[in-house]
């Protein structure tokens, strides 16, 4: 799961995800991306979940960038315990997302794909989005980088699927029966 590898304060204040984001309203890297229509936590798992669909469904084709992390440490405390004593120990790690942020982006593949893709990412996180399209036009050279890439990860997956080497069995009890002479 994403998470810092050190902050400076271990159980940090709650910082509001009410209001439009300041940074991170435009599509930088990819040339589709999800956009959050409202604010709201987003934990590691959630973020690593829509991250797993857009591989699958993709079938890890092109690139997908994420755009968010998980900065914030959320505490709590633990169950049947009274009020006062301080704060809790820390919980999870959510990322603090605002209304217009783009949460994820992904390019080199079909538009179809890509959209659909998006739109299935979307339903693994707590908060309405929408599949939006690049405004800046690629340049001819970005585009023609962007699909080298693409297809040198196509073919490092067949190249992949092509060594693959046949097992006897899964468990690894059975020892591979040897040759007579």
């Amino acid at each position: 799961m994403l998470q810092p590898k050190r902050v400076k304060y271990r159980r940090p204040h709650g910082l509001k995800y009410e209001g439009k984001a300041k940074a991170g309203t435009s599509i930088d890297f990819g040339e589709f991306g999800l956009v959050a229509c409202e604010g709201n936590y987003i934990t590691d798992h959630q973020i690593e979940s829509a991250r797993i669909v857009l591989a699958r469904y993709t079938d890890r084709a092109g690139k997908v960038w994420i755009r968010i992390f998980p900065h914030l440490a959320k505490t709590k405390k633990p169950a049947e315990v009274r009020m006062g004593s301080g704060k809790g120990s820390p919980e999870g790690w959510v990322a603090v997302v605002k209304k217009g942020r783009v949460l994820f982006e992904i390019g080199g593949i079909d538009e179809k794909i890509a959209c659909e893709a998006l739109r299935l990412a979307a339903y693994k996180l707590p908060i309405k989005c929408k599949v939006v399209k690049r405004t800046k036009a690629l340049s001819e050279e970005e585009r023609l980088k962007m699909e080298a890439a693409h297809a040198s990860s196509l073919e490092a997956i067949a190249e992949e699927e092509a060594n693959q080497v046949e097992t006897v069995s899964d468990t690894g009890n059975d020892e591979p029966q040897e040759e007579k002479e």
